[in-house]
């Protein structure tokens, strides 16, 4: 299996972003929480990865704390929680955040998640109580910074990462008109709209 990669980052559209390994560019999906901290184009990042492997598809998760993988890895093994859903969970929620609602039951934090309802919550906290751990795990490894590359519309890119990540596309377009200020970038837009979902 893949456990790391580490390459040039030469797209960043959240979910999505590319690196270059050697010529070559991996597709690699990732939570919000690690979006937040990548660093510019064109810089050198490392990622803890996961690679999931299905009939029509090998898809590649990449997260910047080994601790994101540990939770990514743990959700995918719950009873109706694929990839998918995991990295929704992963980019509306800080693992340690994640860790006291399930140690806390607390239902009502879990259905503000996209894509968990009551069961799935109610689910989430019967079988993985006493599983989820708060360590931080290994943090991200990337090269001295250089210019950030500058998205031509912050807005419609915001919109569409959390499109991506289970929002519909009127409460997408809700959550960002309520956070969404002129000069923001998208990350600083959606980094606020899920926080206020919360």
């Amino acid at each position: 299996m893949i456990g790391h990669i580490r390459g040039e980052l030469v797209v960043k559209q959240p979910p999505e972003i590319v690196v270059d390994v050697q010529g070559v560019g991996y597709e690699i999906l990732v939570p919000m929480t690690t979006y937040y901290v990548l660093p510019g184009l064109g810089e050198v990042v490392r990622l803890w990865t996961h690679l999931s492997v299905r009939e029509d598809a090998h898809v590649l998760f990449g997260f910047a704390h080994e601790s994101e993988r540990v939770l990514f890895r743990t959700l995918i093994k719950v009873n109706g929680i694929g990839p998918k859903l995991a990295l929704s969970i992963l980019s509306a929620i800080e693992p340690d955040d994640f860790a006291t609602c399930i140690e806390t039951d607390d239902i009502n934090q879990l259905i503000k998640i996209p894509g968990v309802g009551k069961k799935m919550a109610e689910r989430l906290a019967l079988e993985l109580k006493g599983k989820v751990h708060t360590a931080t795990g290994a943090g991200p490894l990337f090269s001295s910074p250089v210019a950030q590359t500058v998205v031509a519309d912050p807005v419609e890119d915001a919109e569409s990462a959390l499109i991506s990540l289970g929002y519909k596309p009127a409460v997408a377009s809700k959550m960002i008109k309520q956070v969404a200020a002129p000069g923001m970038a998208s990350d600083e837009i959606i980094r606020l709209a899920l926080k206020s979902a919360l």
